[in-house]
């Protein structure tokens, strides 16, 4: 029995000195951790332990980095094996999501897109003071013999046979037929469209007329007239229908035949009905928008050169003929 007794004796006290050393220790670095917080919070980013911090996160940065991507790997392979194990009405659902967002922006871009135009229009109602109301292309040329569009306002809404009608960037054409809540437009391209017009930098009037092809051509251009190529085509306000200055086309080809007494210009319209789904029907005219006393003044000299020079080519076509028969 003693020597049981005493051999038990040394180990109780070894783990009792164990336990005092242990709590010694966990004591000391509590200190010790004390100590250091409250000198660093006083030292702030300078002194020797902000100088150790910044050394021991050099050290160890390199470190840090080659776990990160050593774990970079594992954790996409984690985020796949969540994604695969996901039950199927969350895949639903989230499909259903990705759908209604997917049509959420559509609906947005298309949004921007119309409040783009409308403030085109907008734009071209400011700059040339237009009394306009807006409407909008509803369906294109019943048949094959017309080039027209049909739009959403009529005679309610104050639009009438003969009224211009323009989009942002250019003259669409004119109302030929006017309903109580639609109209008909015939379009420059009409081979039944004529419109007075003139070319913009020479304010050398003419005729903007359309075809069977689509083709634009301006007509009653003498030859003696300067006109180019890139020359760009306005109204020009004679007649009383359409403003003046609005924008028709640019001019893209200019050829004199040998003889003619005119010029052959093709004209490219700066709009297509096809490309525009919003329009301001003109729907009367001010003072200022009308040709003026000189532009009619301008037009008849222009009429009166080109007639004299038809007199002067059939007196010298009379002449030659006369001077062939008596030299018969």
């Amino acid at each position: 029995m003693p020597l049981s007794s005493s051999g038990r004796q040394p180990r109780s006290a070894l783990s009792n000195s164990r336990q005092s050393t242990g709590g010694r220790a966990l004591i000391a670095c509590v200190v010790v951790s004390l100590a250091l917080f409250t000198a660093s919070s006083r030292m702030g980013d300078e002194g020797p332990l902000a100088a150790a911090r910044s050394a021991f996160q050099t050290v160890t940065t390199p470190i840090r980095y080659l776990g990160d991507t050593v774990a970079s790997p594992f954790r996409g392979l984690g985020n796949v094996v969540v994604n695969l194990t996901a039950d199927q009405a969350t895949l639903s659902e989230l499909q259903a999501e990705n759908d209604q967002l997917r049509a959420r922006n559509v609906e947005l871009e298309e949004a921007a897109q119309t409040a783009e135009r409308l403030q085109g229009l907008l734009d071209l109602r400011d700059a040339y003071d237009l009394q306009s109301t807006a409407a909008r292309i509803i369906s294109g040329s019943s048949d094959s013999w017309s080039t027209t569009v049909s739009i959403d306002k009529g005679t309610s809404s104050g639009v009438n046979a003969g009224m211009p009608v323009t989009a942002a960037s250019g003259v669409v054409g004119q109302v030929v037929e006017s309903a109580s809540a639609s109209s008909r437009v015939r379009l420059l391209t009409d081979e039944n469209s004529s419109i007075s017009a003139m070319i913009q930098s020479s304010r050398v009037q003419g005729m903007l007329n359309g075809s069977v092809t689509g083709q634009l051509k301006l007509t009653l251009v003498g030859t003696d007239q300067q006109v180019s190529v890139g020359d760009v085509v306005v109204t020009s306000g004679l007649g009383g229908v359409f403003p003046k200055g609005l924008p028709l086309g640019e001019v893209t080809s200019v050829e004199s035949s040998p003889g003619a007494l005119e010029l052959d210009i093709v004209v490219e319209p700066y709009s297509h009905a096809e490309s525009y789904e919003e329009v301001l029907v003109i729907t009367s005219l001010t003072e200022g928008q009308q040709a003026t006393a000189d532009d009619i003044a301008a037009a008849d000299a222009q009429d009166q050169q080109g007639d004299d020079a038809a007199d002067e080519e059939g007196t010298d076509s009379g002449e030659q003929a006369q001077d062939t028969e008596t030299s018969e």
